[in-house]
């Protein structure tokens, strides 16, 4: 891919050079984020993941399916995923396939639980049999905390649990995680971050892609929680922690195996009506309407994550302010009509390892 100037093979020293990565739920928004940063840093890159949702996905857009080995499969059948780690012998894999949406999870819970639990059983097993795999990033949520609506941030030892169907599973990954890990003596870490926003996101009940709708569309924005605080981060501030993650695994996998949270500074953790006000001043009109009420499925308050051991042993940090956050995301918005959307992200991830 185009190096703007930059040698991407030589970021986190070099680690993912040549190597061959999985990516499951590459099609999805994070993974296809992530998978277009893999294969800047030289990486071969297998992909396995359900069908994207619509042809405005980022993944569709930047074309990425004739740009890495993709294969479409359900994290649920262990027959199919054996037969992708026999084939591809992955050297490190990332773990994001799941049903990601908590009101999705109150309308499927038993879809919720297989995917999310018994896909990452699934998984884990593979990686349990294979003879190639030297690291493996789980990828959960902060969600996966039981969450008590206290003003400190959770630290990667807090109880897990889970209100509704999705928070629950994302903490029944993690004991599964922990398991394989303690009992195979196997290189696994878990990953939690915050509310990930980013470009080519279009799922339905998150905050970013109803703006966007309601503001192409000339509609009131509808927030169903406007008094909810969550901590916001670009999608690369994640995903660098998962590879800042991997990089280190690869080097000491018994010390840099565990849990970790990724997630933004203070003054990144603001309410929903925060973000919608921010999102309308950036974009250059709208209006929002408050559409709370408690007939509404029950969703966490307040939620924060302490960051804390990544920051110490890691040596992770946010890199964006939440201005540029939102920023970068409206630009992806603005832009992907008219403009080439792989150069759009190549672009936005260049400059974010100008940061690093």
């Amino acid at each position: 891919m185009e190096k703007l100037g930059i040698d991407f093979s030589k970021e986190f020293d070099g680690a993912f050079q040549d190597k061959r990565v999985l990516v499951t739920g590459h099609t999805g928004f994070k993974g296809s984020w992530l998978s277009v940063w893999l294969s800047m840093l030289g990486c071969e890159v297998i992909g396995y993941a359900l069908d994207p949702l619509n042809d405005l996905d980022n993944f569709v857009l930047c074309g990425l399916d004739d740009k890495l080995t993709d294969i479409r499969g359900d994290i649920r059948d262990k027959k199919h995923l054996d037969e992708v780690f026999k084939t591809y012998k992955p050297e490190i894999v990332f773990h994001l396939a799941a049903q990601p949406i908590v009101r999705t999870s109150y309308i499927l819970p038993s879809e919720t639980f297989e995917t999310n639990i018994m896909g990452t059983v699934n998984l884990l097993e593979c990686v349990r049999n294979s003879d190639c795999v030297k690291a493996c990033i789980i990828v959960t949520s902060d969600k996966c905390y039981e969450n008590r609506e206290q003003i400190w941030g959770y630290r990667e030892e807090d109880p897990l649990g889970g209100f509704d169907p999705y928070s629950a599973s994302k903490g029944c990954a993690e004991i599964v995680s922990s398991a394989y890990r303690r009992s195979y003596n196997m290189a696994v870490s878990s990953v939690r971050a915050g509310n990930v926003i980013g470009g080519g996101d279009w799922s339905n009940q998150r905050i970013i892609p109803d703006c966007i709708r309601a503001l192409k569309n000339g509609e009131a924005i509808e927030v169903r929680n406007p008094d909810s605080v969550r901590p916001w981060q670009f999608v690369l501030e994640p995903l660098y922690g998962y590879l800042l993650t991997a990089s280190k695994m690869l080097a000491d996998p018994i010390k840099y195996s565990g849990a970790w949270n990724f997630g933004p500074d203070f003054d990144s953790i603001v309410s929903v009506s925060h973000i919608v006000k921010k999102v309308i001043e950036i974009w250059g009109s709208g209006q929002w309407k408050d559409m709370s009420g408690s007939h509404a499925p029950h969703e966490a308050g307040l939620l924060n994550l302490d960051c804390t051991k990544s920051k110490t042993y890691l040596g992770f940090r946010q890199r964006l302010s939440l201005e540029d956050t939102l920023k970068q995301t409206l630009e992806w918005y603005k832009e992907y009509k008219n403009g080439n959307v792989l150069e759009i992200c190549i672009k936005q991830i260049a400059n974010y390892c100008r940061l690093i």
